[in-house]
């Protein structure tokens, strides 16, 4: 492993180490420092460990900011589709983390640069090694800048997560001077098991309607039905 190589994966990562041996042992696997006994060489397990704490803490609070709409239970499901072992991997397959694995023999020649599990513990590892040559910050921007749109693209995929209200506003300022503006239609039924129906009006035209338990519920229906319109 050259000096060089991490330099290039300094500069993927956007991230500039003060102790580059932090770097070193989280790209270190197990089958490496086996082979490396009485050589002072450490895995990168204990950095995985700490690794997968926090990523699970920022993905947590990135998703607590940015999908208000979201209850505790969709916002559980997607932290955990985007830390699995299959979400990691690809992760640092985009960095070409495998590259910069030091593997043992047995482990290189059997196809372990590209096996999942090793490139997603590499990759949380890497995480704490930022973590502990610089701190909080450096790797807020990091998992921010890389688990954005990873965030908007599984939302998707979680019954009642998506935001179409925030989807529609992006579609419609787009274009300068629009005005869009949600308008309570009726409400029924008792006082514990409501019905609302909201309208979503663009320049006073009426693009949606949605029926939900909740107004929020409801606006997210007619923003969604806006959208299907557009």
């Amino acid at each position: 492993m050259q000096i060089l190589q991490l330099d290039e994966l300094e500069s993927k990562l956007e991230y500039n180490f003060e102790n580059i041996s932090l770097l070193k042992e989280a790209l270190t696997h197990s089958s490496y420092a086996n082979e490396k006994i009485g050589f002072g060489t450490t895995s990168n397990e204990r950095l995985e460990f700490l690794g997968d704490s926090l990523l699970g803490m920022i993905i947590a609070e990135i998703i607590y900011n940015n999908k208000p709409n979201m209850s505790e239970g969709q916002m559980t499901k997607l932290r955990a589709e985007l830390v699995c072992e299959k979400s990691l991997a690809a992760l640092s397959i985009e960095f070409d983390l495998g590259s910069y694995i030091f593997l043992g023999r047995g482990e290189s020649s059997g196809g372990g640069r590209s096996r999942p599990s090793i490139l997603s513990d590499a990759f949380e590892a890497v995480i704490a090694a930022i973590y502990l040559d610089g701190g909080y910050e450096p790797i807020k921007r990091l998992i921010s800048r890389v688990f954005s749109h990873r965030i908007n693209e599984h939302s998707e995929h979680i019954p009642g997560a998506f935001d179409y209200k925030t989807r529609l506003q992006e579609v419609v300022h787009s274009k300068p001077g629009q005005n869009l503006s949600y308008e309570l239609e009726s409400e029924s039924g008792p006082a514990h098991e409501k019905s609302f129906t909201f309208c979503v009006k663009l320049n006073g035209k009426i693009l949606g309607t949605g029926t939900g338990k909740s107004k929020k519920a409801a606006e997210q229906e007619a923003a969604k039905a806006a959208l299907a319109v557009i």
